[in-house]
């Protein structure tokens, strides 16, 4: 599960213009993981992407790398 969060913040970071402030939050219940990824404000657009576009393909990446853990993954971008 600390893959899935650092593979997370590595993407983040490697989009925005501040990756000190990128930071990932883990929670896990029986049936799901939650990744909440935390950026500065002036940041948040480019984690977005034009119509989300950015936003799915980061969902899209994590969720094809917990393919085999058995959970659903969410990803809570804040």
């Amino acid at each position: 599960m600390t893959d899935l969060k650092q593979t997370l913040t590595d993407i983040a970071r490697a989009i925005v213009d501040n990756p000190d402030e990128v930071t990932v939050i883990l929670t896990e219940d029986d049936r799901s993981i939650t990744l909440s990824l935390n950026v500065a404000p002036e940041d948040m657009g480019m984690v977005i992407g034009k119509n989300g576009k950015i936003a799915k393909a980061i969902r899209s990446v994590i969720k094809a790398a917990s393919a085999d853990c058995g959970k659903k993954v969410n990803v809570e971008i804040k």
